[in-house]
């Protein structure tokens, strides 16, 4: 007969993780207590929140760990018994997350984990020179591509005047605060999400000055807990100003794509975004011209609703690929406003397609350049 520890049981725990803080559950206190008595396994965990609604999974792993421990019958004679955690034990796990000793009342926001670019995560930053050229639509179609091709993706509003991926992608839920300074995002068409959107209401308007927007992104980036995704697209708000420049200052190693419409304007525009970008040490990924044209839906021809050839232009001014030329989509625009991006609300359409070759372009254009 196998006598089994607590201490055993104990360190087997340390494989299962807390699936919205990416840790070990040992590592973050969760486990209260452990009790094994007549050929069954007690574990007291304790959660972070009432009603988390990884319970189920939790409560599973946990099972299925000690279980398969050699001399232990299986999940069937472990019991799990759930918890939540006091305020005191809350704090401490957010020391835990943070790496530090806590975060009094007033104290800085921790710094972002992709600042140094340590991450494997790799940082795509969507701009443009002016608004309506369509940026937010191709951010959010661009992640929801990129997840239905399998990649782990975090997607972050950081157009805090302007907000409009929540509605993009159907975004129903507000973000959880755990303790001071670990925030969880919640989840929308495969991606996690954080929006401004997320903490006001739809048409309420956002009147802050540059440094409570700067504070705000710093916190998105800082307190947000993302984990390790393989891309973070950062919606940027169109222009150079002050949230623009914050995030390249948190971002340096964040890549940008720049969009653009055909004409002249549109583009002379957005290449301030690249001379800014040029400036910080950033490097310009890409380009990618939206509404590039019309496909008659009786006939299939193309008609440029715009004059001008602007991606093209751009990205040989630049010296960077033309990642894609988007059409201009009606269904595209019913599709943003139902909150479904196309690769999930219309499979195997024109729109569906545009963005995954897109996407495929943006994948091997990271493999191209390390």
């Amino acid at each position: 007969m196998v006598t089994i520890t607590e201490a055993e049981v104990l360190e087997r725990l340390r494989g299962v993780e807390d699936p919205e803080l990416h840790r070990s559950i040992v590592d973050l206190g969760m486990v209260r207590a452990i009790e094994i008595a007549g050929g069954r396994i007690a574990v007291d965990v304790r959660l972070t929140v009432q009603g988390c609604p990884l319970t189920q999974r939790i409560e599973r792993e946990v099972k299925d760990a000690v279980g398969a421990m050699d001399g232990v019958g299986g999940p069937s004679v472990v019991d799990v018994h759930l918890g939540v955690m006091t305020p005191e034990e809350l704090r401490a796990v957010g020391a835990k997350v943070r790496g530090g000793a806590g975060q009094a009342q007033g104290a800085a926001v921790p710094p972002s984990p992709f600042t140094s670019g340590e991450l494997r995560t790799r940082v795509l930053i969507v701009a443009s020179g002016k608004g309506g050229v369509g940026k937010s639509t191709v951010a959010a179609n661009l992640g929801a591509a990129l997840a239905a091709a399998g990649k782990s993706v975090g997607l972050l509003d950081a157009d805090l005047y302007g907000f409009s991926i929540p509605r993009l992608v159907g975004l129903r839920e507000a973000p959880r605060v755990i303790t001071d300074g670990v925030i969880i995002p919640p989840e929308a068409a495969g991606m996690k999400v954080m929006s401004m959107g997320s903490l006001v209401e739809e048409r309420q308007p956002v009147i802050w000055r540059g440094p409570m927007l700067s504070k705000l992104l710093s916190q998105f980036l800082g307190e947000v807990q993302w984990g390790e995704p393989d891309y973070l697209l950062v919606d940027s708000p169109p222009g150079t100003g002050d949230v623009a420049i914050s995030l390249q200052g948190q971002l340096p190693k964040g890549w940008i794509v720049l969009v653009t419409t055909p004409q002249d304007l549109a583009v002379s525009v957005a290449a301030r975004v690249s001379a800014m970008a040029a400036r910080t040490g950033q490097r310009v990924a890409g380009v990618i011209e939206n509404m590039a044209y019309l496909v008659c839906p009786h006939c299939g021809e193309e008609t440029r609703v715009f004059a001008g050839d602007g991606g093209s232009a751009l990205s040989s001014e630049l010296g960077v690929p033309l990642l894609g030329r988007l059409p201009l989509m009606p269904a595209l625009s019913a599709q943003g406003d139902q909150g479904t991006p196309a690769v999930l609300s219309a499979p195997g359409s024109a729109e569906a397609r545009a963005f995954e070759a897109l996407a495929q372009r943006v994948l091997a254009l990271d493999e191209a350049k390390p």
